[in-house]
């Protein structure tokens, strides 16, 4: 077995929410760090205790993604320079991951520049959760660990006891991800079509499936704005669904989306805490499950040189 050294862990400003619970469940305690920032905006971050020799985790959701990007990598290149022995970068959120190849003209990809970026700031292992484009590993020189949200979500709702299931995939992209979610739960599929008038403005909207009298249970990676996801809700119920919940990973949440979500026929949104909620809005409707125990489920697998294959669902 290859030697394993120190381990510890430190976290970027805006996910140290996060990080401290995913300590508190691995059993340590959170690296110090603290971070200098300049009157014109630029920042330095600074670890604050010895790492040389260690296996270092930097825990840092990109949202809103150029400043905690930008964090990570000099939070990596830090590390580095301090002689760490090996550094991963844990990115429960993995921002930019919707630009995954040109869908038109004189556009960059913008996941593979972030990945790129990631590689030439040293990083040596990624761990990130429900990326929007599962090619996007192949984006990167080093492992990436793909962590599904599915082994928190699925024994939750099967918690709930709802008979009559339907899973929805909010567009032709999730049809995959739904239909896993299908034979967990044992359940058929509905697949919504929709057609886009620009970035976050959907035009029209239909459903391929039956959902009459149907618990409908929409998946997707990510929710931002909520536009697909409450119209999708909305179209279901006209259509006869008995209720309409919605499971997404990441609670984006931007713009007008909480108001949506309290306005539409969704009884539940179902997310984690890759990225918090707002305090100042309401919630109500919003159920949050903690991905801190998997993290650190899969650190100690990744640190202790076992498999990770166990903490999937099949």
């Amino acid at each position: 077995m290859a030697q394993k050294h120190t381990i510890k862990f430190f976290a970027g400003r805006n996910s140290r929410y996060l990080a401290e619970k995913i300590a508190k469940s691995f059993g340590i305690e959170l690296g110090k760090s603290t971070v200098t920032d300049f009157s014109d905006g630029e920042f330095q971050p600074s670890l604050d205790e010895s790492v040389r020799g260690c296996t270092v985790f930097i825990i840092q959701s990109t949202f809103p993604p150029t400043d905690n990007l930008f964090e990570l990598f000099l939070m990596i290149d830090a590390a580095k320079r301090a002689s760490a022995h090996r550094v991963v970068a844990v990115m429960p959120y993995f921002g930019w991951a919707r630009q995954d190849r040109k869908d038109k003209p004189r556009v960059s990809i913008g996941a593979k520049l972030v990945a790129n970026l990631l590689c030439a700031s040293g990083v040596d292992r990624i761990m990130t959760m429900d990326l929007h484009a599962d090619q996007i590993q192949g984006f990167f020189d080093v492992p990436v660990d793909h962590l599904y949200a599915s082994s928190i979500f699925v024994p939750y709702l099967k918690s709930l006891n709802l008979d009559n299931l339907a899973v929805a995939a909010p567009d032709m992209g999730g049809a995959k991800r739904a239909h896993a979610y299908s034979r967990f739960l044992d359940a058929s599929m509905v697949i919504c079509h929709k057609q886009r008038e620009k970035a976050n403005v959907v035009g029209h909207m239909t459903a391929i499936g039956d959902v009459k009298g149907k618990n409908v249970i929409i998946f997707d990676d990510m929710i931002d704005t909520a536009g697909t996801i409450t119209m999708a809700a909305d179209m279901m119920m006209e259509m006869g669904a008995k209720s309409v919940r919605a499971v997404v990973t990441h609670p984006v949440l931007s713009g007008p989306a909480y108001d949506r979500i309290n306005k539409s026929a969704l009884v539940e949104v179902c997310v984690t805490d890759t990225i918090p909620l707002r305090a100042d809005v309401d919630t109500s409707k919003i159920k949050v499950l903690t991905v801190a125990d998997h993290f650190a489920d899969v650190i100690d697998k990744v640190y202790n040189y076992r498999s990770i294959s166990s903490t999937f669902i099949q």
